[in-house]
Formats: structure tokens, sequence, C-alpha cells
């Protein structure tokens, strides 16, 4: 099949009589984030291209009469696989006005499936094929921390709660085994019926690709993935631009001041207090935390502001606080208006807790979610104490002093833990049978820790429809009686200070690193957080 692009490589200058390019390329680099971080100082760090800003701009250049297609050029591309859909989502509705070749020098699960979305894909002779399916590791530290004289605490609402058993125990245990099989299976089977569907192959077809073991173009040609093989240089003509030199040449979106829809995120590890980022890479604290607080006054924010006729959370957490993630779900319950939540590559445990009270509830197939249960757990450094001449005394009561790691549980105090938890877990179940119109008894079934892919989610409940944030804005302007040409906005709490206080204060918590980010709370809705695709 041939394929004629007028591109330009290099050169700003376009041809004797055409005035306006007719292509544009754009790259796609990085991992693409879904929103812009709302803190400043994290934002002014972080310049990275985001979902929201991609869609943003491939809106616009839909609309452009003198354009006549776009080139994606995939390079590096180090999206997760909800990332991806969206992308392919992107780029065939893109496709419903507008030509749009894909170009991929490497072909991967997750480069795939974005690319699925464009009319044509093309790869160079030289093009690395991966097609290998999804898989995960997680690493035990339960012997090596025992080894170096630390125990570690884990009690648990139930079986499937596996948030800690990495740091408490050697080796992956049976429920936890068949819970992460089947989240990589309904993986698997979601993107078998995307990239199909996308590219009009038969599933039993694309199968065929995971299992055929294909390593080169010509193959991927063969199979029917690719249209054509070709480098970039057999594509270019003469009358494109890179989309950095067209910006000028795009219209600017009207201002409206009909209704809008408010948009609150919710990112990171959910803690009491405020939103803060720690930028280590470290096991359950790195990244940014989601601070009720925070969240909360966003949301209010939102009921608020009188344009505003229905929010939409996108919550994208593992989980943490019991404590914070209640005091969200309660913000969420009591808005008068329309609330649609939206999942990012994680909702779980309080992730799911806090859009359990949502009007409408929406994932993508590649979710993490459910991991309906609760978690307790805190090192033991006793024998760590010990080895190394360290000798905490303590005096008074033994229960004000339970938490400390200097000791292990007493027995009456491993006993008040677990009624704690206990506790915990019946709210949890409750919250979600009511915001869910699920019994209570089917909402512990599905509980139990367990989590669950968004396609699963959805089969049994506990999500409402499969689609990312472009959908569920649309899905709140239906709720709220809004054209979809309304407006959305990013809501945040309400600026009270000058914003050089704002940056210091965010300066002084990203000095200040914190390798337990929950305070003193060790009663946890945490799911785990490794469970990456590879």
């Amino acid at each position: 099949m041939s394929i004629n692009i007028p591109f330009l490589p290099r050169s700003s200058d376009l041809p004797k009589g055409v005035s306006r390019p007719t292509w544009v390329v754009i790259d796609l680099r990085g991992d693409y984030p879904a929103r812009q971080p709302q803190q400043p100082l994290r934002a002014l760090l972080r310049r990275d291209e985001t979902l929201e800003a991609l869609q943003q701009r491939l809106d616009i250049l839909a609309e452009v009469d003198w354009l006549h297609g776009v080139l994606f050029r995939f390079s590096d591309l180090r999206v997760s696989a909800t990332a991806a859909r969206s992308i392919r989502d992107m780029l065939a509705r893109l496709g419903e006005k507008k030509r749009v070749v894909a170009y991929l020098p490497q072909l991967s699960m997750t480069s795939l499936l974005a690319a699925s979305g464009a009319g044509e894909l093309v790869a160079p002779d030289s093009a690395e094929v991966g097609l290998h399916g999804f898989g995960l590791e997680q690493l035990y530290l339960g012997d090596f921390l025992k080894k170096n004289g630390i125990g570690f605490e884990n009690l648990r609402v139930r079986e499937y709660k596996s948030a800690l058993t990495t740091l408490s125990e050697n080796h992956m245990d049976d429920a936890n085994r068949e819970q992460l099989q089947a989240y990589l299976d309904a993986c698997e089977n979601a993107w078998v019926h995307d990239v199909a569907e996308s590219l009009g192959q038969d599933e039993a077809q694309v199968r065929g690709w995971i299992e055929g073991g294909l390593t080169d173009a010509h193959e991927a040609f063969q199979a029917g993935i690719l249209t054509k093989v070709a480098y970039e240089d057999e594509l270019i003509g003469p009358a494109t631009q890179p989309l950095s030199a067209v910006l000028d040449l795009l219209p600017t979106p009207a201002p409206r001041k009909a209704g809008r829809v408010a948009v609150v995120t919710l990112e990171g590890n959910i803690v009491t207090g405020t939103s803060k980022n720690n930028p280590l890479p470290l096991p359950f604290t790195g990244g940014p935390s989601a601070g009720s607080d925070t969240v909360i006054a966003a949301l209010r924010h939102a009921k608020e502001d009188e344009t505003t006729k229905a929010i939409v959370l996108y919550v994208n957490s593992g989980g943490g606080s019991a404590l914070a993630s209640d005091l969200i779900w309660r913000e969420v319950l009591t808005s008068k208006k329309p609330v649609v939540a939206v999942m990012g590559n994680m909702a779980a445990s309080g992730g799911y807790y806090v859009l359990a009270a949502a009007d409408w509830v929406m994932a993508s197939p590649y979710t993490v979610t459910g991991s309906i249960g609760v978690v307790a757990g805190r090192p033991v450094t006793e024998e760590f104490n010990r080895r190394h001449g360290l000798n905490p005394e303590q005096l008074g009561r033994e229960e004000a002093l339970m938490y400390l790691s200097s000791h292990p549980f007493t027995d009456r105090q491993r006993e008040q833990v677990k009624k704690m938890i206990a506790g915990i877990y019946e709210r949890f179940v409750d919250r979600v049978a009511q915001g869910r119109n699920l019994s209570h008894e089917q909402v512990d079934d599905l509980g139990r820790g367990r989590i669950w892919s968004g396609a699963d989610a959805l089969e049994r409940g506990l999500v409402d429809e499969l689609g990312d944030l472009h959908t569920a804005i649309e899905r709140a302007k239906e709720l709220a009686g809004l054209p979809y040409s309304a407006p959305a906005w990013n809501a945040a709490p309400k600026t009270r200070w000058p914003l050089l206080p704002e940056f210091a204060r965010e300066a002084k918590d990203a000095a200040h690193v914190s390798l337990w980010p929950f305070g003193r709370e060790t009663v946890l809705l945490l799911s785990e957080h490794d469970v990456k695709l590879s």
C-alpha cells in the first residue's frame, strides 16, 4: 500500500504557493500523566506533556480546515496501558476528521495499543518488535529484614489484602498469586479486545500475535499489524510542520460563561492534612500524596462555584489513611451537584473508598481497583536494637506506646488492633454497598482485600462504565444537562495567600522527607503499590 504524506523533514519554510502546512508531526514520548500537578512547585518542576494537554491540542487540530492529517511519531513512549488506551481513543476521534498515521520504531504492547487508534501504522525495517503479553514481578523482603533484625507486624482483613506482605513475608501466598494472575489475564483479554476493535481484526488473530513470537517489522506487516514497512524519510514530502511551529496558527477557543464542569484530582497516597510530594523513589512513600484537607477544599471550591454544574473526581491512588479516605468520601456524598468519578492506573482500597458515593463511576479496563479491605502494620526493631546496643526504655501504659516499633504487639494489643480493623472493614463494606446499591453480603464477597481489573469490576457492579477522563467529563455534562461544548476547569483549593508563600511551603515539605507518609496512623486502606504491567 502506498502512503504519500507531504512531510517536510527539517526546514521551517513551506513550498512556494503553500501558505499553511497540510500536515503536522506530533512526537509522543515520555510517560504522559493524566493531569498537570495542582501544587505550584511540583507543576513547575514537572513540565511533562499530559494527556489533558494532548487532548486539548488534538481537539483544536480536528477543527482546522487547512490541515489534512497528523503523523504521530512514537519515540520512547513509556505509558501505562491505561494511558495508552486513552491515546488510542484520542487518535481515533481525530481520525474521524483528519488522516492519522502512526510511525512506530518500537512496537510494544502499550505502543501498539496507543497507535491502534490511527488509520495507518508504519514502522521502519529495523523496528524493535516485542509483543510478549503482560507480566509483573514482586520483591519480597521478609527474610532480608529478619536477617538484619527487623520484623514486621502485618494484620489484615482479609486473605487477599497483600499491601504489606512484601515486607512481612518471604514469598507470594496463594491468594495473592490468584488475584494477580486474574488481573494479568484480564488485562491481556482487554488488550486483545481493544487492539482487535481498533484494527478491525479478529480477536483470535490478535491473540496469535502474542503467542506467535513476532520479531521484526516484516512479520508484523505480514500478520496485518502494520500498513507499511518504511523509514520516515520515505514518507515525508514538502508541506508539513512540527506541532511547535504551527501553534501560532491554531485558533484559541472562545471562553464561555455558561455552565461548566469542575475536575478535582486525587493522586498518590491518601493522607490526613495537606497534599505533599516526596521526590525520592521510595516504596509506599515516594511521589505525591493526596491530603484530605487539600482534596476536600478543592471539592468545596467546586461545590461553591456558581458556574459549576457538575464535578469530575479523578482518582489515581492505591489508598492510604482510613480516616482521610472517609473524610473525602463524606465530601463526595454531600455534594448536591452530580459527581462522576474516574479512575487512573489505580483506584484501590482507600482510592476506591473515596469515590464509592459518586453518581457515576468509570475505570479503564486496565485499572487496578477494588481491594476492599484493611491492613495494620509496623516494623518491629526489638532484635535490631539488641544487636546494635540500643535500649529504648518505656514508662507508663503499654497501650499508649503500642504503635512504637521497639517492641512487638502483646497478645492483648494485637486483639485490640484486630477488633479495630474489623470495624473499619465493616464500615468500608457498608459505604460501598450504599453507594453501589449492592447488599452487604455482595460487597463482602467482592471485598476481602481482593483487587480487580477495571473490566472485572464492571462485571461485578463496582464500576458503571469503561472510559477515561474525556468520557467522564462528557458524562458529567450529560448529568448536568450541559452541552458537550461546555468547558471544564481544574478545581483546586481557593488561594488565600500570594503564590510565593505557597512555593515556600511546598519547598519545605519537599525537604522534609518521611519514610512513613501516614503520620502516626498504622491502620490503612492500602493496596499494593507495585502492580505494574511489564
